[in-house]
């Protein structure tokens, strides 16, 4: 049987074992989850370069004891330059997906780990910025064997990304990455061995910016030293919904953490009782698409969309789109996903500090652009900007809407519990299912991130609207949700489209437990 690992003195999962190994290391040598997570931020950087880079964004959700959760927002805006007419000198009528005028804002990662170790030292971290990069920085000139995930994405979109800047010195120098290959990364290693001496902050203010900021510019991007210069990453407060089984939170826009929030909400008023069942998938699948729709017509920049998501989780519009579900039949959805390219990791100490993060460059590789002399690959999560009226109207200085959502819950039963997952239009959905199977139906934590799932819509791009299901599936349980309107495909057993998962928890007794997703490369590591 699938039982979550389990341990007293804590435990990091992350998609990667490498990464998962960094942060455990943090740990046992004293430091807190909060310090063990950026180590592993750093690691999977290198270990999974087409998945996250330090040239994208983050976002931290984390709980210390008798404290409310801090949310960290550590997302790039668009660059100063960045205007529709811009775009149209250049003879765009729409943002592309890669090259230099792909990679239009900011990173964020870096700012993001500065402000998390900031609040690792209030609460009493001590380690040194150049031990928690020391990992990522020997993986980076060492090298590391290339996964089968990273094999196969890099022949899937070598046609898009081949001859952008940098990339194919980086990633395909000797022929295409194969699995198993060693990946040196020895630009990476120098980028990051920069910052463990002169400080995060020179991956804005300093001799590492104005490299990026030259690159960048000499690629075609609209971002300027200036627009490095003036991010910072911030503080915000948490999205929270209350459910019988304790609060949850998740991020506030321009994240998708509301609709995150929402699903698990609507779900709850449906009233289900049995994991995987048709009124399990169909349930959480109609409470996707509500919230979906919210979603997609609202969600974009803070400043710009004000507060009405917050009223999205008021209990009369819960009740209201929960019943406006039909508990028999799939309600039409004629839906275009959004892509995107991401890893979750969780970490939890022996002082009860547990840390949900996200980092992500979007797509798979992201922009495609690498500065020269850095080995950063750029993020094109200002390609998610649309030239015309909307939400995500491109404009300098906005933020443009995130997928990105890690999710963190106090429970009723003294467990506090970091989970996510990569994938994009997939996140709320692979979320709710593990949260259900785990939390509401008391599945252990590891089979419910092993579990069979589903996703409405696709990651990666593509703008199918179906229903994919993992053919796990109880033949009896396709064939009901075939038989309410569900469009049904079947796809592979341990898909990567599905997300790659994990969970992590301490419970009031001391016990940290944690599960990490078998369609990764990852490991759930505890000490």
């Amino acid at each position: 049987m699938l039982r979550a690992r389990t341990c007293l003195g804590g435990m990091v999962t992350a998609p990667h074992h490498l990464a998962a190994e960094a942060g455990a290391d943090i740990l046992r040598d004293g430091g807190n989850a909060i310090e063990a997570m950026v180590a592993a931020a750093a690691t999977i950087a290198v270990v999974y370069p087409h998945m996250n880079s330090i040239g994208g964004d983050g976002f931290w959700l984390i709980a210390r004891p008798g404290e409310a959760p801090v949310a960290i927002r550590a997302c790039g805006q668009a660059a100063g330059l960045a205007t529709p007419a811009y775009y149209r000198e250049h003879g765009r009528d729409e943002i592309p997906a890669r090259g230099g005028l792909a990679a239009l804002t900011a990173a964020g990662a870096i700012g993001g780990w500065a402000e998390a170790l900031r609040v690792a030292a209030e609460a009493g971290g001590r380690m040194a910025l150049s031990r928690l990069l020391a990992d990522a920085i020997a993986h980076a000139r060492s090298g590391v064997p290339v996964t089968a995930s990273q094999e196969r994405l890099t022949r899937e979109k070598w046609s898009e990304l081949e001859s952008v800047t940098g990339f194919r010195a980086t990633y395909a120098s000797n022929g295409m990455p194969r699995e198993g290959k060693v990946l040196k990364q020895l630009a990476l290693a120098q980028a990051l061995e920069q910052l463990a001496r002169a400080g995060l902050d020179d991956f804005y203010r300093g001799d590492l910016a104005r490299v990026l900021a030259k690159g960048l510019e000499d690629a075609g991007s609209p971002l300027r030293l200036a627009d490095l210069e003036g991010y910072r990453a911030r503080r915000v407060e948490p999205a929270k919904v209350e459910l019988d089984a304790g609060d949850v939170f998740n991020m506030p826009p321009p994240t998708q953490g509301v609709a995150s929030l929402m699903i698990l909400a609507l779900f709850e008023r449906l009233g289900v009782r049995e994991a995987d069942g048709f009124s399990h998938i169909h349930g959480l699948v109609e409470a996707t698409k509500r919230a979906f729709i919210l979603r997609n017509r609202y969600v974009g920049d803070p400043d710009r969309m004000g507060e009405v998501w917050k009223t999205w989780l008021d209990d009369a519009v819960l009740d209201a789109e929960a019943g406006a579900i039909d508990p028999q039949r799939a309600a039409p959805w004629p839906h275009v996903a959004r892509a995107g390219d991401t890893i979750w990791m969780g970490a939890a100490d022996s002082r009860g500090i547990v840390c949900s993060y996200i980092q992500s460059i979007f797509w798979e590789y992201g922009s495609g652009v690498v500065v020269p002399g850095t080995g950063v690959v750029w993020q094109n999560r200002g390609a998610s900007f649309t030239l015309g009226d909307g939400p995500n109207a491109l404009a300098p200085g906005r933020l443009p809407f995130h997928t990105l959502n890690p999710a963190l819950a106090r429970l009723t039963d003294g467990r506090t519990l970091a989970y996510g997952t990569m994938g994009g239009e997939g996140q709320p959905q692979t979320q709710a299912a593990i949260f259900t199977r785990h939390v509401m139906f008391g599945q252990d934590m590891q089979q419910a991130v092993t579990a069979p799932r589903w996703l409405l819509g696709r990651t990666w791009g593509a703008t199918s609207t179906n229903l994919k299901l993992e053919s796990r599936f109880d033949a009896a349980v396709v064939e009901a949700l075939v038989a309410a309107g569900h469009d049904v495909e079947i796809v592979d057993g341990f898909d990567d489209m599905m997300g790659h998962a994990g969970m992590v928890a301490i419970g009031r007794d001391g016990v940290i437990s944690g599960a990490s997703d078998p369609r990764a490369d990852g490991a759930a590591t505890g000490i």
